[in-house]
């Protein structure tokens, strides 16, 4: 699995005793704000013709690898509604939609990834919000907010979703709809190092994963770096059970190879939901 790599050492003699104790939203803030300044690809800016066309209509944006949604999961016309983009900064998603006549909050747990979107904003004069914190804690905004989450594949830097499904439901209106994107737990089965080095498959982990359980600190660095960001494997229970069991009706799903990985080879490496909150918009 293609991984980052940061500079800090946090993870350099820790025992199990002392995994315990990180905090996951902290670690993984740190990672992505330094991963930004690595120029990952999902903290590059849009550019301003990407802008442009997008206030002329012609837009898309991406939910699981790079393959753009399908334009009928979007609510029609886009223009008018309240998005919130979810564990979603880095300047992408957020001013496309924008630029598209959405009302577009960018809530996000790195200042680094938040601080792209005010970029594009101010630099193309987008009405854009950007708030920082915790995607399982959306406490931030009231009660029935928002018309759609657009909720990219980000959900695998957190340890757990139950709390994640249920404050998308609540701050969607009634009709609102949720878009979510996620990886296929199975990708995590496999050997990283040898995946990336000879493409080949070879199983090394029972599901579900966790970076900080399954591997020791001298592994994890070796393969992936001493601070890259914590990944989770969640299973299809958590992403769409839990979805299900926090109230939403789903009607729409699609896969997409992962763009940097073998596996694509031989299997999906990425998921979509569309999920709708009942009730008359």
């Amino acid at each position: 699995m293609q991984r980052n790599q940061v500079a800090e050492t946090i993870f350099a003699a820790y025992g199990p005793g002392v995994r315990d104790e990180i905090d996951p939203v902290a670690h993984n803030r740190a990672a992505w704000d330094r991963l930004v300044d690595a120029d990952d690809e999902w903290s590059r800016p849009v550019s301003a013709e990407a802008v442009e066309r997008a206030r002329r209509g012609d837009w898309s944006v991406v939910l699981v690898g790079h393959e753009p949604v399908d334009p009928s999961w979007f609510p029609s016309p886009l223009t008018g509604t309240d998005v919130l983009c979810l564990a979603s900064g880095g300047g992408q998603q957020g001013p496309i939609l924008a630029a598209a006549g959405a009302r577009v909050t960018v809530f996000d747990n790195s200042p680094r990834q938040l601080a792209q979107d005010r970029f594009v904003a101010d630099r193309d004069g987008l009405e854009l919000r950007t708030v920082l914190g915790d995607m399982r804690n959306l406490g931030a905004f009231a009660d029935a907010s928002f018309d759609l989450v657009f909720h990219p594949v980000s959900n695998l830097f957190c340890p757990e979703l139950g709390p994640v499904w249920r404050e998308c439901f609540r701050v969607l209106r009634q009709g609102g709809t949720l878009l979510a994107g996620f990886l296929n737990p199975d990708v995590y089965l496999f050997d990283a190092q040898i995946l990336d080095a000879r493409g080949e498959l070879v199983v090394r982990h029972a599901l579900p994963y966790s970076d900080l359980t399954h591997m020791s600190a001298e592994e994890r660095e070796s393969a992936f770096g001493a601070d890259a960001a914590l990944e989770y494997s969640h299973s299809l229970t958590e992403q769409i059970g839990g979805q299900l069991a926090a109230g939403f009706v789903l009607d729409g799903f699609a896969e997409a190879p992962h763009h940097a990985n073998a596996t694509a080879r031989y299997m999906p490496g990425y998921f979509a939901t569309r999920a709708v909150k009942p009730g008359s918009a």
